[in-house]
């Protein structure tokens, strides 16, 4: 059932089941962080791995204290600048957070998010939701209810409708080394901004191929079924497929000298902010046409176009 009212969800999750949830990122697949029953429905149901962990969501600030310890003056700093919003923390777990969460890692990523009916959900429970993007593991996240039906239609018995997403694209995750912030996943929340509000240039560290810090940091995620491609030239790598039926992914120009099957344009006016909301929706729409390929241009690399490159980057084969 898609709906905007949140009491059958409450409902559902007290029972120890899932719902999805709507965010300001993307929407989540969500049960209660504290039930292992839970917990466990949340690896079956995406097919997750178990050792790639899970966002906990919270209702406020002043919970975090409830789920973690040893929290860094500059993780506070972050919060105060940035929750509600699209950023996530990685701190230390208390112990009553299981270890399945956090796939035995003694860290906890967690984040207060940014959309008025899961506030208003998580004001209902005395227990935080975890809650990783609701699509089956490595797929397209989504960004609507419509998108999250498609997926789990015969599986899920709430789907909290919230809209669009605003952001489209996940949060950004940040731990600490020796009180040092790190960055564990491109999101979006800026690098610059979070720079401004800590005082200092933050490092990166993205990448894992196995045992992941945080979600988001494997090499293949956010993937099509289609075969997708990221070019700098869109038109040169088209080429090189005749005859095929091939969709483009791009920022801001339509291609009007070169035959495409369909073009999706992700910010006619060149605002990365509109590209990242749309860009999601936009591999849905390119997934579905049944294509030989598709072919994604690579974004301006700065802002939040370093983040959009590197969900492409994730979800396209190397040419």
């Amino acid at each position: 059932m898609i709906t905007k009212d949140i009491e059958p969800a409450v409902q559902v999750l007290n029972k120890n089941d899932l719902v999805a949830i709507p965010t300001e990122t993307v929407y989540g697949l969500a049960g209660n962080a504290l039930s292992e029953i839970a917990v466990s429905k949340i690896f079956e149901l995406k097919k997750r791995p178990l050792y790639n962990p899970l966002i906990v969501h919270i209702k406020s600030l002043e919970y975090l204290p409830q789920i973690t310890r040893n929290i860094p003056s500059k993780a506070y700093k972050l919060a105060e600048d940035f929750w509600p919003g699209p950023l996530t923390l990685v701190l230390e777990k208390s112990p009553e957070i299981s270890d399945l969460v956090t796939s035995g890692k003694s860290t906890l990523a967690v984040r207060v998010p940014n959309h008025p009916l899961s506030l208003a959900l998580l004001k209902q429970l005395d227990y935080p939701l975890a809650a990783p993007s609701a699509n089956p593991f490595g797929s397209i996240s989504p960004t609507s209810a419509a998108h999250v039906d498609h997926y789990f239609h015969d599986n899920l018995q709430i789907i909290l409708d919230g809209g669009d997403c605003q952001r489209g694209i996940e949060s950004t995750i940040i731990g600490f080394k020796q009180d040092t912030p790190v960055v564990y996943r491109l999101g979006s929340l800026p690098l610059d901004d979070i720079q401004k509000s800590v005082g200092e240039v933050i490092s990166l560290d993205t990448n894992a191929i196995i045992n992941p810090q945080a979600p988001g940091m494997l090499s293949r995620h956010y993937a099509p079924k289609t075969d997708t491609f990221l070019t700098e030239d869109v038109r040169e790598l088209a080429s090189s497929f005749p005859g095929e039926k091939i969709g483009v992914l791009l920022f801001q120009h339509k291609i009007t000298d070169f035959p495409v099957y369909s073009q999706e344009i992700l910010s006619p006016s060149g605002d990365l902010n509109e590209a990242a909301k749309n860009l999601y929706a936009a591999m849905h729409r390119l997934d579905q046409l049944n294509l030989d390929r598709i072919i994604a241009e690579k974004l301006p690399e700065f802002g939040l176009g370093l983040t959009l490159n590197d969900k492409l980057t994730r979800a396209t084969k190397k040419v």
